[in-house]
């Protein structure tokens, strides 16, 4: 099953169970704004597929059956994350990250080292992770063009569904991580979000 959950994240077509946030753009983006959305869309889709690997690898290991079926169940709705992503992509005539098989190995690693230590620290893994995710799109819809609606749109689905995902997972018994702990899943995130803008 991981390996077709693996295959599915970086092979497959992606496909939502809900239909895209807004309305496709009528008009094109001058070229200079459309690589710019473009680049910020082919990161949000490189952590979309990091976010799978996350979530797979923490349900691996997951020792409650409550905490898989919650972490299955994140994995699930970040799907039409990883599906309005690459659709945004395509209508804006560009690509995904060529790294994105990287990406997903190493949060499936991460993720399945963060369940390892225990069902409540993944959870708070779960919380922290999707706490620096809502900083990194607020940060994107600050940079989006306003007349890029759609996008716009999309991004602030995907911060609705983020902050829910954080608050089930630290209601169902999350812990803080520690500080370190913390500053090095921002390190990495960085390292992430500014090769795949071009990569």
């Amino acid at each position: 099953m991981s390996a077709d959950r693996a295959l599915r994240a970086l092979f497959g077509p992606s496909r939502a169970e809900r239909p895209t946030p807004g309305t496709p753009a009528t008009d094109a983006l001058p070229e200079a704004e459309r690589r710019r959305v473009a680049g910020l869309m082919r990161v949000n889709h490189a952590g979309e597929v990091a976010a799978q690997g996350l979530y797979h690898g923490q349900a691996l290991v997951a020792r409650d059956p409550q905490t898989r079926a919650l972490l299955e169940k994140a994995a699930r709705e970040e799907t039409d994350h990883l599906a309005w992503c690459e659709q945004r992509l395509a209508e804006l005539s560009d690509r995904r990250s060529l790294l994105h098989p990287f990406w997903y190995a190493g949060s499936f690693a991460i993720g399945m080292v963060a369940g390892l230590a225990s069902d409540r620290v993944s959870l708070g893994f779960v919380t922290e992770t999707e706490r620096q995710v809502e900083r990194h799109l607020d940060s994107h819809l600050a940079q989006l063009p306003g007349e890029d609606a759609r996008s716009r749109a999309i991004l602030e689905q995907m911060r609705a569904d983020e902050m829910t995902h954080g608050e089930m997972a630290r209601r169902a018994g999350g812990v803080d991580l520690p500080a370190p702990v913390r500053l090095a899943m921002h390190l990495a995130s960085r390292v992430m979000t500014t090769t795949a803008r071009w990569i």
